[in-house]
């Protein structure tokens, strides 16, 4: 929980530099920088809904058996057009103060997971998972937007080194059990680059 905390607190204070004159500016493909936020604050948002929604059964098994399990889904998992629209949503969502609503979404979302019992079982669009399992996902989202957010906005950005790490294990993880462990080491030891378009999310 306290590394979802520090990238909570990283990105909110990233997001309390955005110039006024940047909200409306390139965030990320069809995004704009509000959207771009907005598609980040659901980081909070998410984990605020799914603690109120108790799972019966654990269906994922581990934070990357999560994100493994997205591509393979249909509705709401992969329609590009409906996360889209839910960023744009959640952008206006923010209203008038986007940073303070950003803010305070994120307080109350790490009150609420450090509140929470991490192996309470939580059902979310993938199936139901442990509260320990879902929360470093939301990390994941935190940082590599949070670093979207910064080069958008033109501003610099540090997550901590264990935050990091965490989202980088996560997503190493999720590669090999997508069986893309080879592709992920030899770009890793400098041997070959990954294939254009490559991705694990």
């Amino acid at each position: 929980m306290e590394t979802y905390a520090e990238a909570a607190q990283t990105a909110v204070e990233l997001v309390r530099r955005i110039p006024d004159d940047a909200w409306d500016g390139p965030g990320l493909g069809e995004w704009d920088l509000r959207a771009l936020v907005g598609h980040t604050s659901r980081a909070f948002v998410t984990v605020l809904t799914y603690l109120e929604r108790p799972a019966e059964q654990e269906d994922i098994d581990s934070p990357e058996g999560y994100y493994a399990l997205l591509p393979s889904m249909t509705g709401e998992g992969i329609d590009q057009a409906a996360v889209a629209q839910r960023g744009r949503d959640a952008g206006e969502a923010l209203g008038a103060d986007p940073a303070a609503a950003f803010a305070e979404l994120g307080a109350r979302a790490v009150a609420a997971a450090r509140a929470a019992d991490p192996d309470a079982l939580i059902t979310t669009i993938a199936g139901g998972l442990r509260v320990r399992s879902y929360v470093p996902t939301r990390t994941v989202e935190l940082v590599v937007h949070g670093l979207d957010i910064a080069a958008a906005a033109g501003l610099d950005v540090a997550f901590a080194e264990e935050t990091v790490g965490e989202a980088v294990g996560v997503l190493a993880r999720t590669g090999v059990r997508l069986g893309h462990g080879a592709v992920l080491l030899r770009a890793l030891t400098g041997r070959a680059p990954t294939p254009p378009g490559f991705t694990v999310v």
